[in-house]
């Protein structure tokens, strides 16, 4: 591919982003980009419902143009060189997350919001929750902090970028940047400059243990067997920190961790400093809600979270945790009871959920 075309191919959003919208069935996204699939010679719409490929097989484009000269055809679900209308739904959610995106940083109530789209409240949360996986509230709060961070890259400072993206107060702005920013908004200032992610391995009764983590809190947790390959799974994680070896606070984490899995320390109560989106961070408090040696659906966490339908992003949500057992996504089971997919493998899965099983049992025993 020469160098004019390789532009034209590349898509306004970086592959990260592309990502994330392919996983989330974005529709937002459909005239953003096209992903193509090396393996089936096919290219999709962000939405498309076709079951999601692996992302090593994923190639990203600008628009069906770009695909097509690369030897990828449409796929015959979601038709994707077709143009296409919005459903009803999609289309009410569509304009009024539109309606918040031009006023990021005003504070907009939910009946200006109904108003502004011809809706009822009601009808608005409930259409905007199915069809984005968020409220119009959670939205708002994710526009305020990408404006603030749009006034800082533009060289504002930390106050003027905090007051003129609508933050009240520099709290709240802290206050959100832990899950969003994945850093302080001075550090996000410098472009993460300095940042470090220290992490130690140890042996645990599943294998080797990783646990690495800012001064902030805990960003990742995993389980392995080669000490190289987490390290390195680690750093794809986490490709613009400092990552070292380190101590400190990691012995206290590591000695929770270990006493957890020994049944001896049911609840884990450990600080995070992790990155994830809205919806994913609806889900994962709903995870820790889970009682010690006891599971949910996906279903049952979806209808938890006012989203029945959404046992697939739930599903999704669970596969993005950084953080295993801290964020125990080992206790999510499909409908029938069996076990799903999961990250560090099916056996440890079921392993967790045995030593589990057994330690609460103890405990109502003792």
């Amino acid at each position: 591919m020469n160098a004019a075309r390789a532009a034209n191919a590349v898509p306004r959003l970086s592959a990260r982003a592309c990502w994330r919208a392919v996983l989330a069935r974005d529709f937002r996204r459909d005239a953003d980009f096209v992903f193509a699939v090396r393996s089936t010679g096919v290219y999709c719409r962000a939405s498309c419902p076709a079951r999601r490929p692996r992302r090593q097989q994923v190639l990203f484009f600008s628009g069906p143009t770009a695909a097509e000269r690369e030897g990828f055809h449409p796929c015959r679900r979601c038709r994707p060189h077709e143009k296409r209308t919005l459903p009803p739904e999609g289309a009410l959610a569509n304009r009024a997350a539109n309606y918040l995106a031009a006023r990021a940083g005003e504070p907009i109530r939910l009946t200006e919001l109904a108003g502004a789209v011809g809706a009822s409240p009601g009808r608005v949360q409930k259409v905007f929750c199915r069809a984005l996986g968020v409220s119009p509230r959670q939205l708002a709060e994710a526009l305020r902090l990408g404006k603030f961070k749009s006034l800082v890259r533009a060289g504002a400072s930390i106050t003027e970028a905090l007051y003129g993206a609508g933050f009240g107060s520099s709290s709240r702005l802290y206050e959100r940047s832990n899950a969003r920013l994945g850093m302080t908004p001075a550090a996000y200032r410098r472009g993460g400059e300095g940042m470090q992610i220290g992490y130690t391995i140890v042996r645990s009764p599943l294998g080797r243990l990783l646990v690495a983590g800012t001064r902030r809190g805990i960003s990742a947790v995993y389980f392995g067997e080669s000490p190289e390959s987490l390290v390195e799974t680690l750093r794809r994680e986490y490709p613009r920190a400092e990552v070292r070896r380190s101590g400190g606070d990691f012995s206290r984490w590591v000695r929770a961790l270990l006493k957890h899995l020994d049944g001896r320390q049911p609840r884990l109560d450990l600080s995070l400093d992790i990155r994830a989106t809205a919806f994913e961070e609806r889900v994962w408090q709903e995870l820790r809600r889970i009682p010690y040696g006891a599971t949910r659906t996906y279903s049952q966490v979806a209808l938890a979270l006012g989203k029945p339908r959404g046992a697939r992003a739930v599903a999704r949500a669970c596969a993005a945790n950084p953080v295993s057992v801290v964020v125990p996504c080992h206790r999510v089971v499909r409908a029938d009871g069996s076990l799903a997919g999961y990250r560090w493998g099916l056996d440890r899965k079921r392993a967790l959920l045995a030593l589990e099983r057994t330690g609460a049992t103890s405990r109502r025993e003792s």
